[in-house]
């Protein structure tokens, strides 16, 4: 290479600081520092003190450190950052920077005096509005998820060319709709360099659409989306007053699926309750593929939150991670405010992540839903406790884990449910009420003398106290 990588890394410094101000130079870049450079790999290895700056940086700097590290050490550079997870053992972890090339916001030109927009880009210059963050690798898979993510994957690799085309994904809020569809744009980027695409949200395009009819340029605003090949639409229910855009995106959409480009829209419900939706509209998304994406059960909220832990360096007791799973409403987005908020106190206050912590977090992060507990609830709360599947309990068996768990939930059932026994015992096997009445009062028995089994009890009603269950 001829000159001393650390004096290429230098080099790289004071270019950034002579495009930066200064403030953003001592908070973001001075505080890297140089660790080593393989030659062979072409790796460069930079420590970063924390988590949040490492986001930071490759959230709004990325595009930057690509063309610095390549104008002072070549094309093939590879960024890693080795992050600081814990000061006082000395504890990191090392991650490769994202690849910025592909989805690089460029420039846009400046039209007079009017703020440039996205739609003012050149062809090769289109920011494609993706959340680089949002991808495939930090996408956990689960139950709820398994078709859209594989569906969605697909697309993503093979745009336009399949069967699922409109795909058209629904689901309740936090169940990671806009993750998915980000990872779809990001991964597409990521393998078609060339291609034109574009996440942009319902509201931001009904924004747009208003402006050019303002402007009196709602030819040059369609022409701008008929130039796109994969287009995704965020939270197309936010159309439901605006008849106007509605008609123009169906324009736009009908020009798109007709050249075969890749059309993808996220909503919170399915297309048959959007109400203002068009007859012709629905006929078209019928076929493609409509997808819905389940709340997350509790063995996924805990595949996501050990990942976040892995990720973010983080020591959770297991017991407070089956608590947060059990108890943040199937909600990804609550997850990952639960866990920041812990991150945060256990900072802070240098205090461990305890259940006596995790409780006051939830209590203040996680809003509860009021709805009163069913049978489903329960029986799911108390087979995922016991590791035992709910057919098991159904059944006939008389083996006894199959008949603890079986009194178990009959005794929650009766207690925070005001169905009347017999409906009880309809519901979980179809027993008589005879039955239930005999297994609520042979656990009652039980609690009185035996402390473990009351304490274990206690830990499955623990998911339940933060509801209005009374």
């Amino acid at each position: 290479m001829g000159k001393n990588p650390k004096a290429l890394w230098d080099n790289c410094l004071s270019l950034i600081r002579e495009i930066v101000t200064e403030q953003q130079y001592k908070a973001w870049f001075a505080p890297i520092v140089f660790e080593k450079y393989d030659e062979d790999s072409q790796t460069l290895l930079v420590q970063v003190p924390s988590m949040y700056v490492y986001e930071y940086l490759e959230q709004y700097y990325v595009g930057l450190l690509s063309k610095v590290l390549t104008r002072c050490f070549g094309q093939q550079i590879q960024l890693t950052y080795r992050i600081v997870t814990d000061k006082t053992n000395g504890l990191s972890q090392d991650v490769e920077a994202e690849a910025p090339v592909a989805i690089e916001p460029a420039p846009a030109t400046n039209r007079g005096n009017k703020a440039p927009t996205v739609l003012d880009a050149a062809p090769q210059d289109l920011n494609p509005q993706l959340d680089i963050h949002k991808t495939f690798r930090n996408y956990i898979e689960g139950d709820s998820n398994k078709l859209p993510r594989t569906v969605g994957l697909s697309i993503a690799e093979h745009p336009g060319k399949s069967t699922f085309n409109p795909f058209f994904v629904f689901g309740p809020s936090g169940c990671g709709k806009t993750h998915l569809i980000n990872a779809i744009g990001v991964r597409c980027k990521e393998m078609y360099q060339h291609k034109r695409v574009l996440y942009v949200s319902a509201r931001l395009f009904q924004v747009q659409f208003t402006d050019a009819s303002r402007q009196n340029t709602v030819n040059d605003f369609i022409n701008f989306y008929q130039t796109i090949d994969v287009l995704i639409i965020d939270d197309v229910q936010e159309w439901a007053t605006a008849e106007k855009t509605v008609a123009t995106f169906f324009h736009i959409f009908d020009h798109l699926f007709r050249l075969g480009k890749q059309i993808i829209l996220a909503s919170d419900r399915p297309p048959v309750d959007l109400k203002w939706l068009q007859d012709r509209m629905l006929t078209r998304f019928s076929c493609g593929l409509i997808a819905e994406l389940e709340k997350p059960n509790v063995q996924l909220c805990k595949d996501i939150l050990d990942a976040k832990c892995r990720r973010d360096g983080l020591k959770i007791p297991e017991d407070v991670i089956q608590f947060i799973a059990e108890t943040a409403n199937g909600s990804v987005r609550d997850l990952e405010g639960v866990i920041n908020s812990l991150l945060a106190y256990s900072v802070v206050y240098n205090s461990n992540i305890d259940m006596r912590l995790a409780e006051r977090i939830i209590k203040r992060a996680v809003k509860i839903d009021n709805k009163p507990l069913t049978i489903d609830d329960i029986l799911d709360k108390v087979c995922n406790h016991y590791g035992v599947s709910q057919q098991s309990i159904f059944s006939r068996s008389r083996k006894r884990d199959y008949v603890l768990v079986r009194q178990i939930s009959m005794y929650l059932a009766q207690k925070y449910t005001k169905m009347p026994a017999s409906r009880i015992g309809q519901l979980i096997g179809g027993r008589d009420h005879s039955t239930v009445i005999h297994s609520c009062s042979a656990i009652e028995q039980r609690l009185k003398i035996d402390k473990a089994f009351s304490s274990e009890v206690s830990s499955i009603e623990n998911s339940f106290k933060l509801r209005d269950k009374k």
